[in-house]
């Protein structure tokens, strides 16, 4: 025998009901339901709810407009017309309180409870029609006349062995009923209700009663989810919770059902299950005593966000007997219902987690019961803290599993959550937690992810900069997003890009191979826009990457740093800048434990960064830095051999692409300077740009040349100074390089004549160079030596950066 209850969305169209009438004539429901317990159509009692606030009789015409297309849809002729009347009648009768409330200036609580009742009413007289127009044999049975409960209209509590009896009286025959859920009546025949998400709770009183051998709760789900799937997209359905795993995602804001629900099946055993009218194939989820083998030592996580927290502190609470009992006797007799609570070993403080419509209510009731003390100063005022959340773990294995507790601190904690409250109870089943209300989305998905996701880590990718070196990175995150996510678990999703025009936005993704072609779809950019819409989305796991040359992004790590996002950026302008500002990221990096990872701003991919970052951590000094740090002066000089002229091997790598369009760009030493003081800095050398030496290459006549044309006919002017000075260091068996050497907290750069024996000797075409010299590094020093400039390389650098957040 079986006791089912379909909920607002599976009773909320026509199209709903006929998956309704199809599941009752299935093999596994024909002649084995007893009882249909149903909500009001989807949306049905809010608006009743809206018209009794506003005494709005005419209101109901839309009601009644609804009900009976609906009706018209599956009846016809008598029935059509028995089913309009009794639509009328209840209609009517809505009405008519509703005008007599507007008349009297105010609707009572035991009037909205009638009021509220009319949905089920509405819904289970109709249904019943239908399924009879169906050949589904039913009978309406009115669940006033049979749940018992006391007088607390709205929140009614149900009188278990009065109502048991008359239900066991009224179902006597075998046949199939219809219950309008929600509802029932107080002593004196008055409608009451059981509170939102009562029809649950009707149908659990049901099958106790008749001791049935399953409850079905059908919704529009799959069951019990893994977490909400309206903020946590990959939740999954649970295929098996035991009642007090259920009872406790249910209390901390599990949708699906009802926290009541499940004491009426408990108390006589009776299995649970929760399925989707729109999936009936779907195996849903079974609730019963038995404490299901899960792969997983968390269930499932639930949260509530209308929350307010309470915090009650002061000396006069230590060591005082009976201050709880104080506290908590003020809340319960003002009606506040404690959904948290957490006290401090110290016995210093108090927090108690209400409803926010609670929340004001609980502050005026512990202010009265504890004047004396708060005039005398012994505990302080309580305190409100709204605009909050509870996310709470679940799952029976938590307390035979050690690591729970910081597996879920270090994934909030990596995200920068701030845990406001804490919560365990003595069964070790339920971790909850107290969190900001803007973060509920974010910690949900961290947490998630990181009980959930079999070892998935995840980076929402923020692009600003899509140009040689942003193109070739969405390439290659697009090239390799399908082996990161099945070999490695590591998942990239692009979150939001922008060109130096247009910019866009999407949580659920966008395709990197396209992202170019989309962004110029997109709103106009503006950085500053950019980040707070970055910042506004709070996705888990966020990165931002700036992959532009420019000074105006850059100084906008700051912002984002100290929002707890991590930046990832071959933009050079920051750590090359003003030596405050350099320091104040550098430092907030730290502070907050957020990566700051600028590995490519020297030598593109090769780890240079790194690598003297490993050398202090390891208790090294570095000495000496000697370096080729410009692939276009090391192509230049590395093929300066006397066979062609310096301004052809010059126009030779404008050709090749080694050199910006104007090659002074390059000649001008600038950007192999910024890297030499982004060096001596990671030294811990104090300096600024202006303290760089740097030797000129070109004479100053090149770069006063107002044209590219003009510029070339200059350089070839110094084509004979060039061959002399290299022709001079060849008669010594050496060749010129242009160097740069941070030593002694100095940083200069000049084109020296370098032996056979020097390393910079090695170099071919455009590579790049860096000689270490520390203290454990003296005769022989470390060499990094490879390509240090081209748009693979560098997005390469940057793409491990990225994929290092996700690790």
């Amino acid at each position: 025998m079986l006791v089912l209850k379909f909920g607002g969305t599976s009773v909320g169209s026509t199209a709903a009901i006929e998956k309704i009438i199809s599941i009752l004539k299935d093999s596994r429901h024909a002649g084995a339901v007893r009882v249909v317990v149903v909500s009001a159509f989807s949306g049905v009692t809010d608006a009743l709810i809206a018209l009794a606030r506003k005494t709005d009789a005419a209101g109901t015409a839309a009601l009644r407009l609804r009900h009976t297309e609906c009706a018209a849809h599956f009846l016809s002729g008598s029935s059509l017309d028995e089913a309009i009347n009794e639509i009328n009648a209840i209609c009517d009768e809505a009405a008519r309180i509703l005008e007599s409330a507007n008349i009297l200036g105010e609707l009572s609580a035991r009037a909205l409870d009638r009021v509220m009742s009319f949905g089920e009413l509405l819904s289970s007289t109709l249904i019943v029609k239908i399924l009879n127009a169906q050949n589904i044999p039913a009978r309406f049975l009115d669940s006033r006349k049979i749940i018992k409960t006391d007088y607390c209209y709205g929140k009614a509590q149900y009188k278990p062995a009065e109502t048991q009896a008359a239900i066991r009286e009224s179902c006597s025959e075998n046949t199939l009923f219809v219950a309008p859920g929600f509802m029932g009546s107080a002593p004196d025949g008055s409608v009451t209700t059981l509170g939102r998400g009562g029809s649950d709770l009707s149908a659990a009183i049901f099958g106790a009663a008749l001791s049935a051998d399953c409850i079905e709760i059908w919704t529009d789900v799959n069951g019990v989810l893994t977490c909400d799937p309206r903020m946590v997209p990959e939740a999954f359905t649970i295929e098996q919770l035991s009642y007090t795993e259920a009872m406790e995602l249910s209390h901390f804001g599990a949708k699906v059902l009802h926290p009541p629900t499940v004491l009426p099946a408990l108390e006589k055993n009776i299995p649970i299950k929760i399925l989707n009218t729109f999936n009936s194939g779907h195996p849903g989820t079974l609730i019963s005593k038995k404490e299901a083998p899960s792969s997983w030592p968390v269930k499932g996580i639930s949260s509530m966000t209308e929350i307010t927290l309470l915090r009650v502190e002061g000396a006069g609470m230590t060591g005082v007997a009976g201050f709880a009992a104080r506290l908590f006797g003020a809340l319960s007799k003002n009606g506040v219902n404690i959904i948290l609570i957490t006290q401090a070993s110290s016995e210093h403080s108090i927090c108690i987690a209400v409803l926010d419509e609670d929340g004001e209510s609980a502050r005026m009731a512990v202010c009265a019961e504890f004047e004396r003390e708060i005039s005398e100063g012994s505990i302080e005022a309580p305190v409100i803290e709204r605009e909050r959340s509870i996310i709470a773990a679940v799952g029976s294995k938590m307390k035979s599993t050690s690591g729970i507790s910081g597996a879920i601190f270090q994934a909030l904690g990596r995200n920068s959550i701030n845990v406001i409250a804490i919560a365990q109870g003595s069964s070790e089943i339920n971790i909850s937690l107290v969190i900001a209300k803007k973060d509920t989305a974010k910690a949900l998905n961290c947490v998630h992810e990181a009980f959930f996701l079999s070892g998935i880590r995840s980076v929402n990718l923020y692009l600003v900069g899509m140009g040689l070196i942003g193109g070739t990175l969405l390439e290659q995150i697009a090239a390799q997003r399908e082996t990161l996510a099945k070999k490695y678990k590591i998942r990239i999703k692009l979150a939001g890009a922008a060109n130096s025009r247009k910019m866009i936005f999407n949580a659920e993704g966008i395709d990197a191979a396209r992202a170019r072609q989309l962004a110029e779809e997109g709103e106009p950019f503006e950085i500053d826009a950019f980040v707070e819409k970055m910042k506004a989305a709070n996705l888990p796991n966020s990165a931002f990457c700036d992959c532009t040359a420019s000074e105006v992004v850059s100084l906008c790590y700051a912002k984002i740093l100290s929002a707890s996002i991590p930046v990832i950026t071959p933009n050079k302008k920051a750590n090359s800048g003003a030596l405050e500002y350099y320091r104040e990221i550098t430092g907030l990096s730290r502070e907050k434990a957020v990566p700051y990872l600028y590995e490519v701003t020297v030598c593109a991919g090769l780890p240079v960064i790194s690598t003297l970052r490993d050398l202090f951590l390891a208790g090294d000094t570095v000495t000496r830095i000697e370096a080729v740090l410009s692939g276009t002066l090391s192509f230049i000089f590395n093929s300066f051999d006397g066979k062609k002229r310096f301004s052809a091997l010059v126009r030779e790598a404008n050709e090749k692409g080694y050199t910006e369009p104007d090659p002074r760009d390059d000649l001008n030493a600038m950007d192999a300077a910024r890297k030499a003081l982004i060096l001596a800095r990671e030294c811990g050398m104090p300096l600024e740009f202006s303290d760089v030496q740097i030797e000129p290459i070109l004479p100053q006549a090149c770069f006063k040349a107002k044209t590219i044309d003009d510029f070339w006919r200059e350089l070839e002017n110094c084509d004979e100074d060039f061959e002399r000075r290299r022709a001079e260091a060849a008669a010594c068996g050496k060749a010129l390089r242009y160097v740069a050497v941070v030593e002694n907290g100095k940083a200069k750069l000049a084109l020296r004549s370098e032996g056979a024996e020097s390393p910079f000797r090695s170099l071919v075409d455009a590579d790049n160079i860096v000689v270490i010299s520390s203290k454990r590094y003296v005769a022989l020093p470390m060499v990094i030596k490879g390509p240090g400039a081209g748009a693979a390389v560098t997005a390469g650098g940057v793409f491990a950066d990225i994929v290092r957040i996700a690790c």
